[in-house]
């Protein structure tokens, strides 16, 4: 191997770390389970495999380059399916959300940053970084802003002998500015308790503080439990 080709795959290699690097840090920034480290391996990996298509020859350096007929778009195939079990690990389910769908999209959308360095097409790349960034970024400035319904799974528990009805129950979210969803209830500590759950809706982030607050004053409240949905 000549040194021009070693010095290639150096920067190959090397632009691949500063890829991954970036969204890592962001991702790590956030406290994201895939973190920096995670996705410079991710986009430094798929960079090696890549390259190991394009260097092909040395494979078997004395067999004739004429009679080798690989498919390098194949190895680009089995990147993208192989990673999908890292992006399917940094997904988890947390009572009723399921949190981690971005990171594995970032996850995954490192590996094919890797196969476009390691295909040597840098300004794809580059450009594609920033685009990953500015999701991952700008756009979460930009969905804190726009007008939503924000939803989280509500558990509330009164003594037996004191427990709310449920029509008092309703009234006291819809006066705090919430809607109800899917009512259940069931006897938890060891028959101590008896305990409404259902989803509850609103428009805005600080209502659930205020909730929990409201929460905290009413004496016959034994426990509650407020947790709001979203990656």
């Amino acid at each position: 191997m000549t040194s021009d080709s070693i010095v290639s795959i150096a920067l190959h290699l090397f632009s691949a770390l500063i890829a991954g690097g970036l969204i890592g840090a962001e991702r790590g920034f956030h406290g994201r389970p895939a973190g920096f480290r995670t996705h410079a391996l991710v986009c430094l990996a798929s960079t090696a495999l890549m390259l190991l298509t394009y260097y092909q020859w040395q494979w078997l350096p004395n067999v004739p380059l004429e009679t080798i007929r690989t498919d390098p778009t194949r190895m680009a195939q089995g990147i993208m399916t192989g990673i999908g079990f890292l992006g399917a690990g940094v997904i988890f389910k947390e009572g009723g959300s399921v949190r981690g769908l971005t990171t594995a999209a970032s996850v995954w959308s490192t590996a094919a940053l890797g196969i476009l360095i390691g295909a040597g097409m840098y300004w794809v790349a580059a450009i594609s970084t920033l685009f990953i960034l500015g999701t991952l970024s700008l756009f979460r400035w930009i969905e804190a802003r726009l007008p939503g319904q924000l939803y989280a799974n509500y558990c509330v528990g009164f003594a037996r002998d004191q427990v709310m009805s449920e029509a008092a129950l309703r009234q006291l979210l819809q006066e705090q500015g919430f809607s109800v969803a899917n009512m259940s209830y069931r006897i938890v500590a060891d028959g101590e308790l008896f305990e409404y759950a259902m989803v509850i809706r609103t428009d805005h982030q600080r209502q659930f503080a205020k909730l929990a607050l409201s929460m905290q004053k009413l004496a016959q409240v034994k426990s509650f439990h407020i947790m709001p949905t979203g990656d």
